[in-house]
């Protein structure tokens, strides 16, 4: 995550710092504090907002499940974002590059869930795993590419440490309303 400086304030991660709290009580100061970029306020700076969590249409399942320290995050599709195709192919009417906002959007979704569940997405400490889903034409073969859209959003999100995850990105025949791209994912919870 970096250290602090003596000079001013240094942006790292998820984390401001203010100059070391030995430097400043040398002075005379009270020590520095560290104010945390809260989760909300960076999906802000990307110019998005929270949606309303997906609200599943069968009473047997639900969107997310916390055991113990892990939260699991059942399959999202897109959320209904300007510009995110939300039906069609990868590789034949979807482009890679609108699948990848697509998968972006889904990752969006899932954070709307997992903030209904457990309340702050502040108390997400590690992205675990991401397993994505590429609704894919034949011959398509750069699902990879796809779910990076998601991956870096993540890791916009959540800061480097904490965003990086374990990953798959499979290609499918075909998904659940013709939506071009499903993701479901583990994440950490702290206190």
């Amino acid at each position: 995550m970096g250290c602090p400086t003596s000079k001013g304030s240094r942006r790292s991660g998820r984390f401001t710092w203010s100059e070391r709290p030995a430097q400043r009580a040398a002075r005379g100061q009270p020590p520095g504090r560290i104010v945390v970029a809260r989760v909300e306020d960076r999906i802000r700076a990307l110019g998005l907002e929270l949606p309303q969590a997906f609200g599943f249409p069968s009473a047997n399942r639900i969107g997310c499940v916390a055991v113990g320290e892990l939260l699991f995050v059942s399959g999202h599709g897109p959320a209904e974002i300007a510009g995110v195709k939300l039906a069609g192919k990868v590789g034949g009417d979807v482009s890679e590059a609108e699948a990848a906002l697509s998968a972006r959007a889904c990752a969006l979704s899932m954070l709307a869930s997992a903030k209904a569940e457990i309340g702050d997405l502040d108390r997400i400490v590690k992205v675990v795993e991401l397993m994505g889903m590429v609704n894919s034409a034949p011959g398509f073969n750069r699902q990879f590419a796809v779910i990076d859209g998601a991956s870096d959003f993540l890791v916009e999100v959540f800061g480097h440490r904490a965003g990086q995850h374990a990953r798959a990105a499979v290609g499918m025949a075909e998904l659940p309303r013709d939506i071009p791209v499903e993701i479901k994912g583990v994440f950490r919870l702290g206190a």
